[in-house]
């Protein structure tokens, strides 16, 4: 059962590479058919997905869909054979945070059709699982602090999604600043990145939370207190309160643009500090 997880993540790797490439792909042919239309003194209306070149974000989009079904697989197989979740070790973390950012990009690409998104928040998934192939993957008895499967499961899981949700804000962010005065007619115009960055938040906010109050209850359980001040705590909290400085400026100080695209890079900035923060620093999760 180890082995075929092994072989359903290379699938989910090698799908996520070839997703990624076929975004850029279709990227330069909408710019490159879009830039031709206007030299020649006309005008591009039809919406990129009817263009003869809209096949390559479809298959795109259908291998990012055939990677988010084998990392699944990956995880669900890792995790009957180890008979817990993915949090022992700093492997299952990168499968995890992974398949968190393919399943609200996936999400997002549904419900709003957009695709251009894709070309930031792929090539996190692609490091997040290139990072994993460096790691050891073996399955080890859990620490004591970490046989308490179902409140660390659902702490994991809260993570999982919050991580994921600020990944899509950060992709959403550094498209803003790229679309300046809306040049770029390949990409989608700066109002609706800016409401994509607002509403990635929205839904990763909330969760973070989770994460924060459920670590707390498992500390307590495991160290025998809610708060510690432990590296990985204190970096958790700050990315939340960051995210909600975002929130405040955005909602009651009308706060829009570049500002708020500078609070979401520096948000996720303080995420993947909070992601490998353990790795530099001692404390009580050095066991990741």
């Amino acid at each position: 059962m180890l082995e075929l997880s092994h072989y359903a993540f290379v699938a989910s790797l090698v799908a996520v590479a070839g997703a990624f490439a076929l975004y850029v792909a279709w990227a330069v042919a909408v710019r490159s058919a879009r830039g031709l239309g206007l030299a020649g003194g006309g005008t591009v209306t039809a919406p990129a997905d009817d263009a003869s070149y809209a096949h390559l974000g479809r298959y795109g989009t259908i291998l990012v869909a055939n990677s988010f079904v084998f990392l699944s697989l990956s995880l669900l197989l890792r995790s009957l054979e180890s008979g817990h979740g993915p949090f022992s070790n700093m492997y299952e973390f990168s499968l995890a945070f992974s398949w968190g950012a393919l399943a609200i990009y996936i999400y997002f690409e549904v419900k709003y059709h957009l695709r251009s998104l894709g070309l930031l928040v792929l090539p996190v998934v692609l490091g997040m699982l290139l990072y994993a192939t460096t790691v050891p993957d073996t399955i080890e008895p859990l620490v004591p602090a970490l046989q308490n499967n179902l409140l660390l499961t659902i702490h994991v899981a809260t993570a999982v999604i919050a991580y994921g949700a600020f990944a899509l804000g950060f992709a959403s962010a550094v498209l803003y600043i790229v679309q300046k005065d809306n040049r770029f007619r390949w990409l989608p115009r700066r109002q609706v990145l800016d409401e994509m960055g607002y509403r990635s938040v929205v839904v990763g906010f909330p969760m973070m939370a989770l994460v924060i109050i459920l670590g707390a209850v498992w500390a307590e359980i495991a160290w025998g207190t809610y708060w510690s001040w432990d590296p990985k705590e204190t970096a958790s909290l700050v990315t939340w309160l960051l995210y909600g400085g975002y929130l405040h400026a955005r909602v009651i100080r009308g706060w829009r643009g570049d500002r708020s695209a500078a609070l979401l890079i520096l948000g996720f900035a303080a995420t993947m500090f909070t992601y490998y923060g353990n790795l530099f620093f001692s404390g009580l999760h050095s066991y990741g």
